[in-house]
């Protein structure tokens, strides 16, 4: 072989090298540690003094174990012992989360569920007389709040794979950076059965709106984005922030009478990923922010999900398995 044709040879092979590396030929096992949280705030002039009210879930501590290998993935989440906060001031939150995804060439679907039901009304002494510092929050235990998602994620660079970001089936070598669009479909709400939203003592009886026991909304939306993975002597980084907007057919009722509006609805989207990881064995600190919001006029309903969760693991067998 010529000079030339080795170093043509050698050029290419650089060209093609690929930036990620994938275990799909290992067995993972992994076990993780942390807390999703689901606040929102109820936005109206009330008084001279008071225009939002916060009410806060009674989140636990979820402890996960999970199994990993080629095509199959298996996670169990485990809530542990105890509330994180005071429970005579905060009552009980009773959690549900349910959740997948996959990927197809350049997109990355996700399907998630969420379900919270009980919250407090924080700092609710300033307004309501029975309640004092000592017992500062008012416990609204039948208050649920309900999340639907289906998203769909494209990758302009086909190098930028979900799974090598996420770090347990796979590690980036090398940076990484790429443009994106996400489509998302969202069915979302609260409601409180057939007690309103809003403590009855703050009810605007000119404002229908503030006396509704249910706020909902069907939006689909798309958002562009920019997404960055780099890899720096093992430790690796990761980012992927958009904003857009979301079409919206918002709806709110009260003893069975129901009204529907439609509309816009801001949109961001944040993920945070960092962590340490070499072939045998990985640890990730992930974050996770999704917001959502429904506007009446001056009625404003607005709640953020966001997951903090220690991921850490070990990948066994198997030689490590480059896709080409």
């Amino acid at each position: 072989m010529s000079l030339f044709g080795l170093l043509s040879f050698n050029l290419l092979g650089q060209q093609d090298s690929l930036p990620y590396t994938l275990f799909k030929n290992k067995v993972i096992l992994y076990t993780d540690i942390g807390y999703t949280s689901a606040p929102f705030s109820v936005h109206y002039p009330y008084n001279s003094t008071l225009d939002k009210l916060k009410y806060k879930n009674n989140f636990r501590t979820i402890l996960g174990f999970g199994i990993s290998y080629k095509w199959f993935s298996f996670r169990i989440g485990i809530p542990l012992p105890g509330n994180v906060k005071s429970v005579s001031n905060y009552g009980k939150t009773i959690p549900f989360n349910l959740g997948f995804d996959f990927t197809i060439k350049k997109t990355f679907f996700d399907v998630d569920f969420r379900s919270y039901k009980g919250y407090a009304i924080i700092d609710a002494y300033k307004w309501n007389d029975t309640l004092n510092k000592l017992q500062p929050h008012d416990i609204q235990s039948n208050i649920n709040t309900l999340s639907f998602s289906a998203n769909a994620w494209y990758f302009h660079d086909k190098n930028f794979k979900i799974s090598a970001l996420k770090g347990k089936t796979g590690h980036y070598n090398r940076e990484v950076k790429t443009w994106y669009l996400k489509y998302s479909l969202n069915i979302f709400g609260l409601n409180n059965g057939s007690n309103s939203i809003v403590p009855e003592v703050l009810i605007d009886s000119s404002n229908t709106k503030t006396s509704a026991s249910t706020i909902s909304s069907v939006d689909f939306g798309v958002i562009p984005g920019y997404a960055y993975v780099n890899k720096v002597k093992n430790w690796q980084f990761s980012t992927l922030f958009g904003v857009g907007f979301s079409v919206q057919s918002k709806f709110y009722s009260k003893d069975d009478v129901s009204r529907s509006f439609l509309g816009l609805a801001p949109r961001y989207d944040i993920r945070l990923i960092g962590g340490y990881s070499v072939p045998k064995f990985f640890v990730f600190l992930i974050t996770d922010f999704d917001n959502k919001s429904i506007r009446f006029d001056d009625f404003i309903y607005r709640q953020t999900f966001y997951t903090i969760k220690l991921l850490g693991g070990i990948r066994f067998g198997g030689k490590k398995n480059k896709e080409r």
